[in-house]
């Protein structure tokens, strides 16, 4: 699975804003997590849910929309 196709927009879940797998969790909760200096575990400790590979997809979707990476790659 591509790590962008973890990412999902339905008006109906949070506003529309980008979220891990549909579920209600945002990619700008993970990434203010990670900014926040939390480690990966404790996230999925948090968020017992989540996969280490969202971790990974909130990250390639923030640098894709800030045009760092190709998503194709």
């Amino acid at each position: 699975m591509d790590l962008l196709e973890r990412i999902t927009h339905d008006p109906e879940v949070m506003g529309g804003r980008p979220c891990i797998r549909g579920l209600r969790v945002t990619v700008g909760t993970v990434l203010g997590l990670l900014a926040s200096n939390h480690s990966h575990d404790e996230i999925l400790k948090a968020y017992s849910y989540l996969e280490k590979e969202d971790i990974q997809a909130a990250l390639s979707y923030a640098a894709w929309r800030t045009k760092e990476v190709d998503p194709s790659s």
